[in-house]
């Protein structure tokens, strides 16, 4: 496929239609359709299937849009590369995270980036830990925080912070005055937990294993604020970082209390896709977070 080749053809399978696709392209139907056309002819096969206006990537169509998804990430890459060597001092940083290091972590190691390195731009991703390891391996993103450490191949992984849990209960619960607690103390509640797929989700249920109960679940949700609301009303309890801030409504703020387990922590590390080649920013940056990791763990 020719370079010029990959935005049309990319447009087109995640919008699906001719019209929409040829109007955001800036281009008419027909002349979009021949593309298309033309295309599909020098390959040999086609790439979609037809339903009326609406069109589907079929399985070769999947196939040729997973490698040009891939080739464009990689001419992405060489185009900020070329520029990070004309302008040294600029550059871009595409940062994934999960959901519930946006509220602390995450801020902190920018501000502090900034101040040293102030012309480099970020953009920023939240979303689920598997999708976050997606991101990272498809190219759409240069760098991700998550925890746990992803198990798929073809990531690199720098464990940066250890973060100690703690149990969130109701400010009237009979725990709510504890210094600390056992999860076992809890295996009857209900408790509210990350959707499957989120960080926390893994933690919460490896945790409920290891004191040998399964978690009854009576909410899910992608957000640890919305987990710390439902809390503070009498819902359920659940498992958080000790540090995350859970404050906000007008009722009073769900109590946390440390877990006495020695493996109740969370690892927070930062990924990025091996074999690849890192612009001077991303460089930059990865270096000044395991320096400010660090030092934000007393020289550990």
């Amino acid at each position: 496929m020719a370079s010029d080749d990959l935005h049309w053809f990319l447009t087109l399978a995640e919008l699906e239609r001719v019209g929409v696709a040829a109007e955001r392209l800036h281009l008419t139907q027909p002349t979009l359709s021949r593309m298309l056309a033309r295309l599909e002819t020098r390959l040999g096969v086609r790439l979609f299937d037809r339903h009326g206006k609406r069109l589907t990537l079929n399985e070769f169509g999947r196939v040729y849009y997973e490698h040009a998804r891939r080739a464009q990430g990689e001419l992405d890459s060489a185009a900020r590369e070329l520029a990070d060597l004309a302008h040294p001092a600029k550059g871009v940083v595409r940062l994934a995270f999960q959901h519930s290091l946006g509220a602390r972590v995450v801020p902190e190691l920018i501000a502090g980036f900034r101040r040293v390195s102030g012309r480099i731009t970020f953009t920023l991703q939240q979303d689920a830990a598997d999708v976050v390891t997606g991101l990272v391996l498809d190219g759409s993103a240069d760098l991700g925080m998550l925890s746990p450490r992803p198990k798929r191949p073809g990531v690199g992984w720098r464990p940066l912070l250890r973060q100690r849990l703690a149990l969130a209960v109701p400010p009237d619960h009979r725990l709510a005055a504890r210094r600390q607690v056992r999860l076992a103390e809890v295996a009857d509640a209900e408790f509210i937990a990350m959707h499957q797929g989120f960080g926390m989700r893994q933690v919460l249920d490896e945790l409920c294993a290891a004191a040998d109960f399964r978690p009854r679940i009576g909410f899910e949700c992608s957000n640890l604020g919305t987990i710390a609301g439902l809390v503070a009303v009498g819902l359920g309890v659940s498992v958080v970082p000790l540090e995350y801030p859970l404050t906000g409504g007008p009722q009073p703020d769900a109590a946390l209390i440390p877990l006495a387990e020695p493996d109740a922590v969370r690892e927070v590390g930062l990924i990025w896709r091996t074999g690849g080649a890192p612009s001077d920013a991303v460089r930059r940056f990865r270096d000044f977070t395991v320096d400010w990791a660090r030092q934000r763990s007393g020289g550990g």
